[in-house]
């Protein structure tokens, strides 16, 4: 009895102790989580302003564009208006000189008095009427030259202004331009990083290879024949895949608008199951299980787009199993939004 009684004295309680690191440990996890979205807002609002910047250009480019449309129709106007006064001054000075020629003949005739007074009388009259019209030509033609250099001023003002329109509308398009070239390069430098990155994590494995600028997953590594739920082993290498994105996220600039572009394939062989009716609906459902598996992860919702192929876009055009097998594949390209 006494033996049985020391050994119930020396019995130690560690349950408190327990309890209180496992409380520590969760605290813990929470302030993490509470973090991290706290960070991922602040990067939404950023990347919206972005946006919102890049916008309100392509709105300023649009409207020096209707500016430049508009100078140029007037410019057209005003070239019409000034050949047809152009045409009435030719026409105009025409008369004036056939006037004057009828005039110079009858004062030439002047001589000869006597038996053409009578004749001659007629011919003032008439000289004097063309001599009035002569007049009135004169200043009309006095006024549609002053017609004329008003326009000739007014089409050199189009002119120049049209050429500072053309100007700044290079300019700024040259500015464009110059700023989508560098956000290219900067992910395309960013998408080598993922890349080696990534095939570092995952190793030297058959079933995951790179074409062109797209990382290729055979679909086995993720499902099931026929099916469209992520496989225990396909959730194994989601998580490297999540866990480079998240790296990759931090080191992109806030500015540069890239997405993850999950993209679903199958082989040319019909399904027609219940749940899934053509190879449309199962090469986007599995595109949407990654994005979702992704998600879940903590990759931004933004940052991803799911894309369904069916057996159209193949990479083996044979009929063999292994054209089969190299044809069903998920591919992951980063590219721009």
């Amino acid at each position: 009895m006494a033996l049985a009684r020391r050994s119930r004295e020396r019995t130690v309680d560690y349950w408190p102790g327990f309890v209180d690191a496992l409380s520590t440990l969760i605290l813990g996890i929470v302030f993490l989580l509470s973090v991290f979205v706290i960070v991922q807002f602040f990067l939404s609002q950023e990347v919206s302003g972005k946006d919102t910047a890049l916008a309100r250009l392509n709105a300023q480019l649009a409207q020096l564009t209707e500016m430049l449309s508009l100078e140029k129709v007037g410019k057209t106007n005003l070239e019409d208006t000034l050949s047809s006064l152009r045409a009435n001054l030719a026409m105009s000075e025409g008369e004036r000189d056939r006037l004057k020629g009828l005039y110079e003949g009858l004062q030439g005739g002047a001589g000869k008095a006597g038996e053409l007074t009578t004749q001659l009388d007629t011919q003032k009259n008439l000289t004097a009427r063309a001599m009035a019209q002569v007049e009135l030509l004169n200043q009309q033609i006095a006024a549609l030259r002053r017609q004329l250099s008003a326009l000739e001023s007014a089409l050199d003002a189009s002119e120049s202004k049209d050429k500072d329109s053309q100007a700044r509308l290079a300019d700024l398009g040259q500015r464009l331009n110059l700023a989508l070239a560098q956000r290219v390069q900067e992910l395309s430098r960013f998408r080598s990083e993922f890349f080696g990155r990534l095939r570092a994590i995952l190793g030297d494995r058959p079933d995951i290879r790179v074409v062109g600028d797209r990382f290729v997953f055979q679909s086995e590594v993720f499902f099931d024949a026929g099916q469209a739920v992520v496989q225990p082993g396909g959730r194994a290498e989601l998580d490297k895949l999540a866990g480079a994105l998240l790296e990759l996220e931090k080191q992109i600039p806030k500015d540069v608008a890239w997405v993850l572009r999950v993209d679903g394939h199958t082989d040319v062989r019909p399904i027609a199951s219940a749940q899934f009716p053509s190879n449309w609906e199962l090469s986007a459902a599995r595109a949407i299980s990654v994005v979702q598996y992704l998600i879940g992860k903590g990759i931004s919702p933004q940052r991803l787009v799911a894309a369904g192929f069916g057996e159209f876009q193949p990479l083996d055009g044979a009929t063999s199993d292994d054209a089969y097998r190299r044809n069903r594949r998920i591919e992951l390209k980063l590219t721009e939004r």
